[in-house]
């Protein structure tokens, strides 16, 4: 997803209109672009839109850890899962049944 041009303001500008900007925030979900001199400098959001963020975050970095998995598994690596967890229950002096 790319910034939307029109979400993108000088920091002055930001700070005069502070809550304008915060309510614009929270209720379209979209980031914002603050400048200092022309340049982009930082990105807000509401705290809805970061909390969504931070959990797509982990969603995508799960499924690459499976997608590592499955494919050290098409390579023939690693152990059955049987075997993985009688080795775990000798090591902490637990039974299987």
């Amino acid at each position: 997803m790319a910034i939307d041009l029109s979400d993108v303001y000088s920091l002055s500008e930001f700070q005069q209109n502070a809550g304008d900007h915060i309510s614009r925030l929270k209720q379209t979900g979209n980031p914002a672009v603050l400048t200092v001199n022309g340049q982009a400098e930082v990105v807000v959001q509401s705290t809805g839109a970061y909390q969504r963020l931070l959990e797509d975050q982990a969603t995508l970095e799960s499924l690459r850890g499976v997608s590592r998995g499955l494919e050290q598994a098409v390579r023939g690596e690693g152990r059955p899962i049987r075997e993985f967890l009688e080795a775990l229950a000798r090591e902490h002096g637990i039974t299987l049944r």
